[in-house]
């Protein structure tokens, strides 16, 4: 669990990544238009969700011609819990 966790944590410490997670918590989005709202390359983009989909954040599924990311929220349900439990156990 720790290295699912690392991998999460080194992920929502990009800027950038975290605008992807709240994009996608508006919709699901293909590359292209992730792309569209940033000031970067595509093999930047690419980089960034491939980061997100490793740790779990970010889930891609084929449409079509194009790929489309949607936002994995059960990895975000575990922290969650994962953190309410250490803050449970402070109060015992």
């Amino acid at each position: 669990m720790d290295k699912e966790f690392n991998s999460l944590f080194k992920a929502i410490n990009d800027h950038n990544r975290r605008k992807i997670l709240d994009m996608l918590r508006a919709s699901d989005m293909t590359a292209g238009e992730i792309a569209d709202a940033f000031d970067m390359t595509k093999p930047s983009i690419s980089h960034h969700l491939d980061i997100l989909k490793k740790a779990g954040l970010v889930l891609d599924f084929k449409e079509g011609q194009f790929i489309r990311y949607s936002l994995n929220t059960s990895v975000l349900e575990d922290v969650l819990t994962w953190i309410m439990n250490l803050k449970d156990s402070n109060n015992t």
